[in-house]
């Protein structure tokens, strides 16, 4: 019976039965059921109609799946310690980056955290990573700590004697595809080197308590005109 005074009719309720057989009511009026079903349904087409509409072309990957380029801890020398995140290297030998250089121009820098005997500059995949210092072969073109640029064991040019980096300094490297560009402190050295061909990647090797920080984005000072940070090849195409 409805309670005295009350005009509207009662909700319909569920049925069930008890384990003897008489009927129970449910909590919840079957109107409320209908109203939650409802808004679960369309709670699934609307998910699935956003997961059909997303960016699906082929080859297509998200820009925030790219991982980042620092160096590469499955290519380095077998004394080399890197922390960081992929940022400072120390101990002995030489580490890769984990992205070559695909892009027209590209650029670089490191600081000089601590120093000792040390280099930067390009390598292929198969430099001698525990050879130090690099550059005795064709495989690798660097900047050592004394000004010297060498490759193929062969002084290709040097830094004034003036502008030698110290410690604090940061150095610039830019990479058209020919020349190898050095900058001290965001100014060209105007000390330009070349001869390593094929595929090649950012190499820096430390010895003799050297400590470098490497920084492929996020530099200390711009890139010079035209030149960008390193990309991976999904990235630039």
């Amino acid at each position: 019976m409805p309670p005295s005074g009350y005009g509207g009719a009662l909700p319909r309720t569920r049925l069930s039965q008890d384990s003897a057989g008489k009927p129970l009511r449910s909590a919840v009026p079957v109107p409320l059921l209908a109203v939650l079903f409802v808004t679960c349904q369309m709670a699934s087409v609307v998910s699935c109609i956003l997961g059909c509409c997303a960016d699906r072309r082929p080859g297509h990957v998200p820009l925030h799946e790219m991982p980042a380029v620092q160096l590469d801890t499955q290519h380095m020398g077998s004394d080399v310690v890197v922390i960081k995140s992929g940022r400072r290297i120390c101990g002995t030998g030489g580490c890769l980056s984990n992205a070559p250089l695909h892009q027209n121009k590209s650029y670089f820098e490191i600081k000089i955290h601590s120093m000792g005997l040390w280099g930067v500059g390009l390598a292929t995949p198969i430099a001698n990573l525990n050879q130090i210092p690099m550059g005795l072969d064709a495989h690798s073109l660097v900047l050592r700590n004394d000004g010297s640029v060498y490759h193929n064991n062969e002084e290709k040019n040097r830094l004034p004697a003036n502008s030698l980096p110290q410690e604090g300094d940061v150095v610039g490297i830019t990479y058209d595809h020919v020349d190898l560009n050095l900058y001290l402190n965001g100014k060209n050295m105007h000390c330009p080197a070349s001869g390593i061909h094929g595929t090649v990647f950012p190499v820096v090797y430390v010895d003799d308590s050297a400590i470098l920080d490497c920084h492929f984005s996020d530099f200390n000072h711009a890139p010079p005109h035209g030149f960008d940070k390193i990309m991976f090849e999904k990235q630039i195409f």
